[in-house]
């Protein structure tokens, strides 16, 4: 399998390459950088591993939640790239791919990724890992308020909070967790590593879908607040 995967949802601006295996990145902290960095790391990976386009499987895109403007850059990315060489695209999960880069590294299999929405909200989703190493979801993803978030799990089971919402409201998520929290990293992003771990799941289990309808899930509709909201 080879796969280009991008996510740009964050101030995280990644792309990397899925070849046989083995993963190359190129991953930077970037606020409103995107599309400057993000079509050169693209040709350096490329280079690196001496491939074309055309010698790809398929692509793979963070489709969010996340940034407006940043999911927009790696759709129209994405897109662009996959109708110009003939390409499937695989959409992925940023919140599930923040959660995938985590447990690779750690020893907890739950994860609560929770995503600053701006607004007094978080995009919220929990992850466990599978026995294939691979995360799967634990209800539904969401955007609301810390204090609303959904909590589906058993009493007993400890799990890691991971992302920027845990820099802002990790005192009322941890209280929503009820004592299930034992670790977090409130600097977790997503990247494009795992969103290429992901999309080959994905691409073999028959989610690859043609480049127009790979599309970005905002999970809101609003971008901001009206006066007096």
């Amino acid at each position: 399998m080879n796969i280009l995967s991008v996510d740009t949802a964050t101030e995280a601006c990644s792309a990397a390459l899925l070849v046989d295996g083995e993963v190359l990145e190129r991953f930077r902290i970037a606020p409103r950088q995107h599309t400057r960095l993000i079509l050169p790391m693209i040709a350096s990976l490329l280079d690196e591993a001496g491939m074309r386009l055309q010698d790809l499987d398929a692509l793979a895109l963070g489709r969010g939640p996340g940034s407006f403007t940043g999911l927009r850059i790696a759709a129209g990315i994405v897109q662009g790239l996959a109708l110009g060489a003939n390409l499937p695209v695989v959409t992925v999960s940023s919140l599930a791919a923040m959660a995938q880069g985590y447990i690779e590294f750690s020893d907890i299999s739950t994860v609560c990724s929770a995503l600053d929405a701006r607004m007094g909200e978080v995009y919220w989703g929990i992850y466990q890992k599978s026995s294939s190493g691979l995360v799967h979801p634990v209800g539904q993803e969401a955007v609301v308020t810390a204090e609303k978030v959904s909590v589906p799990l058993a009493p007993d089971v400890r799990c890691a909070g991971i992302g920027s919402g845990w820099h802002r409201y990790r005192e009322v998520l941890t209280d929503c967790l009820r004592g299930r929290i034992r670790q977090v990293d409130a600097d977790r992003y997503p990247s494009a590593a795992s969103v290429a771990i992901l999309g080959c799941n994905g691409y073999l289990n028959g989610e690859g879908c043609a480049p127009e309808d790979a599309i970005p899930v905002y999970l809101r509709d609003k971008v901001a607040r009206k006066k007096g909201e």
